[in-house]
């Protein structure tokens, strides 16, 4: 049996009961099975600076949302050159802003999108319940099984994956022994250097990092016992309702199993957040916007440097060299009170 968190009256369905109760009047409380959700407004903005003088091109890729089950995104607006446009690439479908400037005359560019999201708590509270036929039309992609340039899937993780998921009987099990064994071995700890590449072996040997570290761990865990995974980065909306500054990205994880489909965790959150161990188990909350998925990502059209590592911030060709010389700045603000 997986542990589940029980369902239970949210504080504003409490707080509508009790003002009917004190009113006398039937007031309408929403259905506990509702998910929880927030809208809210993301402004993100990228400066690059010192572009160097006879340069002949810079190309920009930004991350653009995406609607998906989770979270509907609109009011997309941009700001920058007159020909920035929207592309896509082909092996996770992850959308992007691209511009592209010959011969600058200016040794700045500044570029901006902002949008609204309605983003809905991705919980799995099936779990427990026995495997439903209809999951099984949903299937993963190869690549999902595959090792990528930090996360190899040698003779150490494959020992490993087999010694955390002794005993368990099927890939739930296994996926729980993995995400338990995760987040009682790793600490959330962003000290010194190595940190935040996502590197499975570094996370092995150092057992600390970021949500990058350890969900390469989970997923490199997952794939090596054979279990389909995958990875999904974008940004953190601050849990406090109003507004202010996104101070980095957030990622997290699922698990496909055969005849329930896709499953949410989050180890990173639960290890920071002992008494949600079991919630982050099969849900991704709504404080949350995802920008894209996978890992060594080929941009579209393809850039001239190597695959990314990950897809979140904006990245920056000058004359086919990556350029750095550039700062970002991610905000929000919520709608109509979150």
């Amino acid at each position: 049996m997986v542990p589940r968190r029980n369902d239970r009256m949210t504080g504003i369905q409490r707080a509508l009961l009790s003002l009917g109760v004190a009113l006398g009047v039937a007031i309408a409380v929403p259905a506990a099975d509702e998910p929880p959700e927030r809208s809210f407004v993301v402004h993100y903005s990228t400066s690059l600076r010192d572009i160097p003088e006879g340069a002949k091109r810079v190309a920009i890729w930004m991350p653009y949302p995406s609607s998906d089950a989770h979270q509907e995104v609109t009011d997309v607006q941009v700001e920058g050159p007159a020909n920035a446009r929207v592309t896509k690439e082909g092996e996770y479908g992850n959308r992007m802003l691209y511009v592209e400037v010959e011969h600058p005359k200016e040794p700045s560019l500044d570029l901006a999108i902002s949008f609204a999201v309605r983003r809905r708590e991705y919980a799995r509270r099936d779990l427990d319940a026995p495997a439903a036929a209809g999951k099984g039309a949903v299937t993963a992609a190869a690549h999902d099984l595959e090792p990528n340039r930090l996360g190899p899937l040698g003779e150490r993780i494959r020992r490993m994956a087999a010694e955390v998921t002794a005993g368990k009987s099927t890939d739930l099990e296994r996926a729980r022994a993995i995400y338990d064994y995760v987040v009682a071995t790793m600490k959330y700890d962003k000290s010194g250097t190595g940190w935040g590449n996502g590197d499975l072996i570094w996370a092995c040997d150092n057992k600390r990092g970021n949500c990058t570290d350890f969900h390469a761990l989970f997923i490199g865990l997952c794939r090596a016992a054979g279990i389909p995974a995958r990875f999904s980065i974008g940004l953190p909306i601050p849990a406090a309702r109003g507004e202010g500054t996104i101070p980095g990205y957030h990622c997290w994880a699922e698990f496909f199993v055969k005849g329930r489909g896709w499953i949410p965790v989050d180890a990173s959150e639960a290890a920071k957040n002992p008494g949600k161990v079991d919630y982050y188990f099969g849900a991704h909350d709504e404080n949350r916007v995802q920008l894209s998925q996978g890992r060594d990502i080929l941009l579209s059209p393809r850039q001239k440097g190597a695959p990314l590592n990950y897809f979140v911030y904006p990245y920056v060709e000058v004359d086919g060299a990556p350029f750095d010389h550039l700062t970002k700045q991610m905000t929000y603000r919520d709608r109509d009170g979150g």
